[in-house]
């Protein structure tokens, strides 16, 4: 008999159909029933000896909502015998009404119930608790997570154990993971803490990768990744990390109408073992990003969310340097000005912020000059070291794709049918903030509200040194030492100025945007511990952005 060893996770949602992903223990076809007679049926796929469905559930009633259940082989596995929580639903969007978008990036995995946890309280756990105590209560209709779902190279002590067990940790990876099968054992840290399974298998969950779901600083530089390339364990891991990926998050970020159209999808449900076929697709996106898409769009009612791969679509040549090829670059711009009058909000997500602390802007924009050349070679070199040192490989790291990306964002945002806000939501940097972008000329600059909003992270820690860099950070000394960074790397001005409008804050945290019509609200909330109660949220912020 087949059993439930991950999931379920509620992914993709609209009006009329979702789609449900499981892991299974071995070969079956899962059914998702509904109790309101919606429902649907996938037979598993095979990727490296694990079993997979993604459950497409049809016959939803747009603005209701429906409990569901899940069967493997006509047995029921979910809800789980004796659980505490409430039943898992659907709630199929109407084509109005109010969204509650929560996001945030960066969760390193929880300890078991009772464990030390070095890092304080999950924010992912706080939301459950909530949500479970008050099943009817205000909840997201949509959670963002925005990369590092996983850390392949920050793994836990548990998993480093069980690492050793498999393989000698003195050889390359070390204790990070090194293949497919240590990349599963991540996700089941992270997934099946009951409160996080509950709450994935309740929220459509959307997810991007950043850098440590393979690598901290993936695809900084290219001579960073000529030197990644030259160890014996990089292939594999970059590999394994783009097949889970594939597997655990991307196709749930798709609709029914992009699975059926998806070739890799038909080809490994099709075949009686997709590892290859999936190991190839990966490969061919490995050796030319341009073959493969992880960005997507989503539309809820009249809100647009275009979620950007700011971590595979690079191009690294320091001569060429952007953040997305030609290819993708094209496709963001196809996605936000595609009908404009058909959305009322634009959220852009990328796990990298755009607006960044102008000392850290001025930093990465000097830093990139250096290693294109802008001082000779000596300091080139330098620039390289400084570059990995310093984590400096944000949007502002790519000049011509951070105006590019404000360029977009003032056309998007311009003329009658210009939505309210436009919001670029990003994780990454392990606190939270508001930036406002201003637009300079003789105009007024864009007829949307322009926010850069990050929330980070929701469950891990920032060290000391950097809290205190990104409170300088800001300050007007920081915007003068910034300034003397550029006038020595020759930059020309940014095309837009900016200002925080809130923030920094530290710890573990969520922000959600409730949008309904034309108006906008942000909430940000932290996670603290409640003894005896577990871990709950409280209320730092609750803004108005639009009227």
């Amino acid at each position: 008999m087949s059993t439930l060893r991950l999931g379920p996770l509620l992914r993709y949602t609209d009006g009329s159909s979702a789609t449900v992903w499981v892991e299974t223990s071995r070969p079956c076809t899962a059914e998702v029933r509904c109790a309101d007679g919606a429902g649907g049926t996938a037979r598993s796929f095979q990727i490296a000896g694990h079993h997979y469905a993604l459950v497409p559930v049809t016959g939803l009633t747009a603005g209701t909502t429906t409990t569901y259940e899940v069967l493997l082989d006509g047995t029921q596995v979910w809800p789980l015998p004796g659980s505490p929580f409430p039943p898992s639903a659907i709630h199929a969007p109407g084509p109005e009404g109010d969204l509650n978008v929560a996001f945030g990036s960066c969760r390193w995995a929880s300890p078991p119930a009772g464990g030390d946890d070095p890092v304080g309280p999950d924010a992912l756990d706080a939301l459950a608790t909530r949500l479970a105590a008050d099943p009817e209560g205000e909840r997201p209709h949509v959670l963002l997570l925005l990369g590092d779902q996983v850390y392949a190279d920050e793994t836990s002590d548990s998993t480093q154990r069980w690492l050793a067990a498999r393989r000698d940790l003195k050889e390359g990876p070390g204790s990070g993971v090194a293949d497919y099968e240590e990349y599963t054992h991540l996700y089941y840290e992270s997934w099946l803490d009951p409160r996080i399974r509950w709450l994935l298998s309740t929220v459509p969950s959307f997810m991007i990768f950043d850098d440590h779901d393979v690598i901290d600083d993936w695809n900084t530089s290219a001579a960073w990744l000529a030197d990644m390339r030259s160890t014996g364990w990089w292939q594999e891991r970059l590999l394994s990390g783009l097949m889970s990926y594939w597997v655990h998050q991307h196709l749930g970020n798709l609709s029914l109408e992009e699975l059926a159209a998806d070739p890799v999808y038909e080809t490994v449900r099709e075949t009686p073992d997709g590892t290859d076929a999936l190991r190839a697709f990966v490969a061919k996106a490995d050796a030319d990003a341009a073959t493969a898409r992880w960005s997507y769009r989503r539309d809820f009612g009249r809100v647009r969310l275009v979620m950007v791969d700011s971590r595979a679509a690079r191009v690294l040549a320091e001569d060429e340097r952007a953040m997305l090829d030609p290819g993708e670059n094209a496709w963001l711009r196809e996605q936000v000005l595609d009908g404009p009058e058909t959305y009322d909000h634009l959220l852009i997500g990328t796990s990298l912020p755009w607006l960044l602390p102008h000392l850290v802007h001025d930093a990465e924009g000097w830093n990139a000059a250096l290693c294109g050349g802008e001082r000779g070679e000596r300091w080139a070199r330098f620039g390289e070291k400084v570059r990995r040192a310093a984590d400096l490989e944000h949007w502002s790291a790519f000049p011509e794709s951070f105006a590019g990306l404000a360029e977009l964002i003032a056309e998007a945002g311009t003329g009658r049918d210009a939505p309210a806000t436009v919001c670029v939501l990003s994780g990454d940097v392990h606190h939270a903030y508001i930036a406002e972008p201003t637009w300079p000329g003789p105009g007024p600059g864009p007829d949307a509200r322009v926010l850069q909003l990050v929330c980070s992270p929701v469950h891990n820690s920032v060290p000391l040194s950097m809290r205190l860099a990104f409170r300088i950070g800001w300050s007007a000394m920081a915007r003068g030492i910034g300034r003397g960074l550029a006038r020595h790397g020759r930059l020309a001005s940014p095309p837009v100025g900016w200002r925080k409008t809130g923030g920094p804050w530290f710890g573990n945290q969520l922000m959600t945007l409730t949008l309904r019509g034309r108006s906008a609200r942000l909430r940000l909330e932290h996670a603290k511990t409640r003894e005896g109660a577990g871990p709950r949220l409280t209320t730092l912020l609750d803004s108005e952005l639009a009227p």
